[in-house]
């Protein structure tokens, strides 16, 4: 809660529950991942980026809502202004995410937009109170300076790794109040709210783009966008519940990788030496956070 002081600087999992931990949250960013590579496919092929932003929200809450058990009380979830803030967080990211992967190759991308975990991770300890140790905090620097090695040329002062970083600091906010919320709802509720939030700020915005030809291609792409952006963050949400915010944090870093070998994948983008020393200290990172937190 807002204005709550811990002193525990860490959960006291297990070995086992901090593997799994790991896993949850590797699973949760590579769908992201798998998401918004989609979403590059789509705008590189000429769709606006709000249209699709807009689309993956109302597709996303089309296709959850049967299923999602919302109970009409529940929609006074709405009035809560940190779920407010977390829905127009998420959806404010992913738009400046998707125009930014439009022009930019997608590891630059991601490489920029992870100043978000360093974002929650400040804002874990200003505002949520956590206290994480010295150690894990010098294991999120060694994972900045990994990540600058990662996109070391797209640092540069092009429009779209700046929206990379407005996505970042949109994505950190997001973090944050989901970890804030975490334990007060429900997971389903909480993607269900994110969801209606981003549909009511973006669909308007997405009536004025042009409206693409919407061949079965498209609408596949549009919905494996959806689907990789809601399952993600519905993962990730489930992994606040486990950890804290300040851990959570290295492991989001993993999301580098999975954009990494997308890269090469889907694009043929293959990592130079640095990119995989950078890779490497990613990794250091993130297990790092998981072996300081079972001692």
């Amino acid at each position: 809660m807002v204005g709550s002081r811990r002193t525990t600087p860490e959960f006291p999992l297990s070995l086992p529950d901090l593997v799994r931990l790991a896993l949850l949250v590797f699973a949760a960013v590579t769908f992201v991942v798998l998401g918004d590579t989609a979403g590059k496919v789509l705008t590189a092929g000429g769709v606006e980026p709000i249209f699709v932003a807009a689309s993956r929200f109302a597709i996303g809450a089309f296709l959850l809502l049967p299923v999602s058990g919302l109970r009409l009380k529940e929609l006074r979830a709405l009035r809560d202004w940190r779920v407010v803030v977390r829905g127009a967080a998420i959806a404010g990211g992913i738009l400046c995410i998707l125009t930014a992967l439009k022009t930019e190759p997608i590891a630059n991308v991601f490489g920029a937009f992870f100043i978000g975990p360093v974002i929650s991770y400040v804002l874990a300890i200003l505002v949520l109170g956590e206290r994480p140790s010295f150690g894990r905090s010098a294991l999120l620097g060694i994972g900045v300076i990994g990540v600058i090695l990662v996109v070391k040329p797209g640092f540069g002062a092009s429009a779209g790794i700046f929206f990379a970083l407005l996505a970042g600091v949109s994505y950190g906010i997001y973090l944050a109040t989901t970890r804030s919320l975490a334990g007060r709802y429900r997971p389903r509720l909480l993607l269900m709210s994110q969801l209606l939030i981003g549909s009511v700020l973006l669909v308007p915005l997405a009536g004025a783009a042009v409206i693409p030809a919407l061949t079965p291609v498209t609408l596949w792409l549009l919905l494996a966008s959806a689907a990789g952006s809601a399952l993600g963050n519905y993962l990730l949400v489930l992994a606040n519940r486990r950890g804290e915010a300040s851990l959570i944090a290295p492991l989001v870093y993993t999301q580098l990788l999975s954009a990494t070998a997308v890269g090469v994948w889907v694009f043929g983008d293959w990592p130079d030496l640095w990119a995989l020393v950078g890779l490497t200290l990613i990794l250091v990172s993130g297990l790092g956070a998981l072996v300081l937190s079972r001692r």
